[in-house]
């Protein structure tokens, strides 16, 4: 494992920020860290580069404690936003970053084509949009080629464009064998692009998987006619507006098709039928704040 932690727990006094998470990031995964604000994400994550002290429990981090030298030398991160020096182009504050990390100035110029602000890196910093202020903070993430990236929120303030370019951005280091950590509350991003997710919300874990494992078993929607024939000729279903849902995989919708056809009932539709990743988020952030009410 690449970080790990132990019934990590941040408190400040008798609150717990971050509740006993017990968190797994495997090499070369996207591991999505998922919870709305004030969950506990950048707590965890400050902790986890040895920003802020734990009160409880422990975690490794490249196979070292949190904000030990030797693992942070691999360690390249984007927390609540970058801090630059306004008076400076965005490539003159690389260079005073890549001279801290121990990296030449030549990788300077390919993390700003990386992040695409080869265009920009002659300006000042105190120029830049907000968008373009947060791809500069993951260039300085990418400096000294780590092996390890945490990012906190890292299309904070892009477009849709950028979005989508700093997603592409992401997967091609995961295949080029870099391991990423990013927290996000966007649930399409982390769909997208995160191999496996963690949960938090209340400062508590409360899911670690992979988004489909998350989502459930797939639910075929079959729309046919007369569906109350459909019903009986199909097991595992159940009429529900209309349609029929079939507790079934994807790849046994041809069975059903030519066995309705068989049984002379005309088949109009057949799609899978699976929930979102956002209806599987709120319906656990919600047992989750009930839980912590009661």
């Amino acid at each position: 494992m690449i970080v790990t932690t132990e019934k990590l727990t941040k408190r400040y006094g008798s609150r717990a920020v971050v509740d006993a998470v017990d968190l797994n990031v495997r090499e070369g995964e996207v591991y999505g860290f998922l919870g709305p604000n004030g969950a506990g994400k950048t707590t965890t994550l400050r902790m986890l580069l040895g920003l802020i002290r734990p009160s409880g429990g422990s975690a490794t981090v490249l196979g070292h404690p949190p904000g030990s030298p030797k693992g942070l030398h691999q360690v390249g991160s984007l927390i609540e936003g970058p801090g630059f020096y306004p008076y400076l182009s965005g490539r003159d504050n690389l260079r005073v970053h890549a001279r801290r990390r121990g990296a030449r100035d030549v990788e300077v110029e390919a993390v700003l084509q990386q992040v695409d602000l080869t265009g920009a890196a002659a300006a000042k910093f105190r120029s830049y949009s907000l968008g373009m202020k947060q791809r500069l903070g993951v260039a300085a993430a990418l400096l000294g080629q780590p092996k390890l990236l945490i990012l906190d929120e890292p299309t904070n303030g892009l477009d849709p464009a950028g979005m989508a370019d700093m997603r592409d951005l992401v997967r091609a280091l995961a295949e080029q064998g870099q391991t990423v950590l990013l927290s996000s509350h966007l649930l399409g991003e982390v769909e997208e692009i995160c191999d496996r997710v963690g949960v938090i919300t209340n400062g508590r874990l409360v899911a670690e998987s992979t988004v489909a494992e998350l989502r459930g078993d797939t639910v075929l929607l079959v729309r046919a006619d007369p569906i109350e024939k459909a019903a009986l000729v199909v097991d595992d279903s159940v009429v529900v507006d209309g349609a029929l849902h079939v507790q079934a995989a994807e790849e046994y919708a041809p069975v059903i098709v030519r066995k309705l056809v068989e049984a002379d009932v005309e088949v109009r539709e057949v799609r899978p039928l699976r929930r979102t990743l956002e209806e599987v988020f709120f319906e656990m952030t919600a047992k989750n704040d009930l839980g912590a009410v009661s």
